[in-house]
């Protein structure tokens, strides 16, 4: 009864194994979020009020997403303290985010200030448009 409970857990055990797939690095959970999307010209400025959501990948990038356009910021400064569980706290003097800009981070557990990051270009990535096929 033993060997068939050990035999049992083994399969369990190995079956679990099999479905855990590897963790993918922030570089590689970013291409995947940017896939079938081309790159555009980097821009100095952002419209906010079209942003909809971020997303921080591990000091690799911030992503505003605005729909049909996400535009991937890689910070000139502080890209290292750049985590995904941070708070990012901005401060806009106007309706746009620029390349000259700062934003915060804000540790989401404790609440304490960690740090910042100095913004650079974004990079617009869109998806191309879908061409009629001939019959």
């Amino acid at each position: 009864m033993l060997a068939l409970s050990l035999a049992i857990g083994s399969l369990a055990l190995t079956g679990a194994m099999a479905q855990a797939k590897p963790r993918l690095t922030p570089q590689q959970e970013l291409d995947k979020r940017l896939e079938g999307r081309v790159p555009g010209n980097p821009v100095d400025c952002i419209y906010m009020p079209t942003v909809s959501g971020t997303q921080v990948f591990d000091k690799t990038a911030i992503v505003y997403d605005s729909g049909r356009t996400l535009y991937v910021q890689k910070p000139r400064t502080g890209l290292e303290s750049l985590r995904s569980d941070d708070i990012l706290v901005t401060r806009l003097t106007g309706s746009q985010l620029c390349a000259i800009d700062t934003v915060q981070l804000r540790d989401r557990t404790s609440g304490f200030w960690r740090g910042f990051v100095g913004l650079d270009k974004f990079i617009p990535y869109t998806k191309p448009d879908k061409v009629a096929q001939a019959d």
